[in-house]
């Protein structure tokens, strides 16, 4: 991930897990994206903020939601960190996700980053897995 996101750590000033939710949290007891972010972070050396965001309601499991159901299913799941409104303003956040499928979580994410004043959002996803409802061109 550090290699292919090179350029992305690079003009980072943030990097920030998706957040799960605190029971999802619990029962997993880690956070397979915060554990990748962390990790991103040390490397580049770049501050790590795993509070930037939480996830403030449960949401259905998304595996078998087209893109649509998807963003439908995760309005208002997300919102700031209680303390994180100060850190954000004119700094270019890096959005870390183990998987990426339709873009809907990182789409909810970074829209909450950007109204609160980030300067960008960019998104580093360990794997990209493309959504079997959405047709490929043959």
């Amino acid at each position: 991930m550090a290699r292919a996101g090179a350029p992305l750590l690079a003009r980072a000033d943030l990097i920030a897990p998706v957040p799960l939710h605190w029971r999802r949290q619990f029962a997993r007891r880690y956070n397979q994206a915060g554990l990748l972010a962390a990790r991103l972070a040390r490397q580049a050396r770049k501050p790590y903020a795993p509070r930037l965001l939480r996830r403030i309601r449960r949401t259905i499991p998304l595996g078998e939601l087209g893109a649509a159901e998807r963003e439908e299913a995760l309005r208002g799941a997300f919102a700031l960190g209680r303390r994180a409104a100060s850190r954000i303003p004119g700094r270019r956040v890096l959005l870390v996700d183990d998987i990426l499928t339709s873009g809907a979580t990182a789409d909810a994410c970074a829209a909450i980053l950007l109204a609160a004043g980030a300067a960008a959002v960019d998104v580093l996803a360990a794997a990209r897995v493309p959504d079997p409802r959405i047709p490929v061109p043959q």
